[in-house]
């Protein structure tokens, strides 16, 4: 039970009013912090947590071991499970192999079996510029989009890939490029990686992933260019620029003074989950399904297989999600 769950999941679900708190965590300890601080019970295994036939459960154990537990988890056939990202990386969220990818689809392809609803956080998608965004594209009529790049640091790179997902559609075919000095963040260390793509709907892209930023810099940089503009996303709610070319406009979003990036961040948390407690109230799909999470480790497992094998990779069609896991 780390700092993100303790910090933006459990203050905002305990906000609800009409929610009971389950827990099972791997070290008693913040499970009984937790307690006291939020109330609830505290399970000794999956199975005695699954006994409780819960209406969701949320698994935010660390991705480097989510798969096993998950696995366990789906055993007992629960209604509903919301993951966060990345679905799962057993070798870090920094370290994406294409084993995750193999691991992920497991995952879900065992929760449709058992007739279990999934879910993503995904929750940069809530910041106040990516929904505008998200808007903008429609209203503003800007076309199709001709070219994306993107600038990443990997606290955020699965949120960008979803991003780009989003915003601009999925990726066809990626060409990907790693190596150069190792960065050590938080106790993981990666090489950095950059890689070339096309979308299936024609678009280029480039995207580069690093730990070497320092975090007083804008944690990511997206650009998307339309037919007939450009929206910049910087940072979380940091700064969004907005080029209309026919209607002759240029705009800029930015943060309120007395609000912080981190502020912005926690509020896309109480967005997300809001959002998804909602429709479990509504009985109705999720507002990001858990495929969502698939893909993204669909794009990394390419990127990764392209870097080391030095080829362009056919994303869908070297690693394929069956069917029936993907929207209607």
């Amino acid at each position: 039970m780390g700092v993100v769950v303790t910090d933006n999941y459990l203050p905002v679900l305990s906000a609800l009013g009409d929610v009971q708190f389950y827990y099972f965590n791997r070290t008693k300890e913040k499970a009984r912090q937790a307690v006291e601080k939020y109330g609830g019970t505290i399970c000794d295994s999956p199975d005695e947590l699954a006994a409780h036939a819960l209406d969701s459960i949320f698994q935010l154990t660390a991705e480097t071991v989510r798969s096993d537990l998950t696995m366990a988890m789906l055993q007992h056939r629960p209604k509903r499970m919301f993951f966060e990202k990345p679905l799962t990386a057993k070798h870090g969220q920094a370290n994406v192999s294409e084993q995750d990818f193999h691991d992920g689809h497991a995952m879900l392809r065992q929760a449709h079996k058992a007739g279990t609803e999934t879910a993503m956080i995904f929750n940069y998608r809530y910041f106040d510029h990516a929904m505008a965004a998200k808007r903008l594209i429609a209203e503003r009529k800007l076309g199709s989009v001709q070219t994306i790049n993107c600038h990443v640091h990997y606290a955020c790179w699965s949120h960008c890939i979803d991003l780009i997902h989003w915003l601009a559609g999925p990726v066809e075919v990626i060409s990907a490029l790693a190596g150069g000095q190792p960065h050590e963040w938080r106790g993981t260390t990666a090489v950095d990686v950059a890689a070339a793509f096309k979308t299936t709907q024609g678009a280029t892209g480039t995207i580069l992933g690093s730990q070497s930023m320092d975090f007083g810099f804008p944690l990511f940089d997206l650009v998307l260019t339309f037919e007939h503009g450009r929206i910049n996303l910087r940072c979380l709610d940091d700064r969004m620029e907005v080029w209309d070319h026919r209607g002759g406009l240029q705009e800029v979003h930015t943060i309120p003074m007395n609000f912080s990036r981190w502020d912005k961040y926690r509020g896309t948390f109480a967005k997300s989950i809001n959002a998804y407690m909602e429709t479990v109230r509504q009985q109705k799909a999720p507002p990001i399904p858990g495929v969502a999470g698939l893909v993204e480790l669909q794009f990394e497992a390419a990127l990764r297989r392209s870097a080391s094998e030095r080829r362009p990779v056919q994303v869908r069609a070297e690693f394929p999600i069956d069917a029936a896991l993907l929207p209607t």
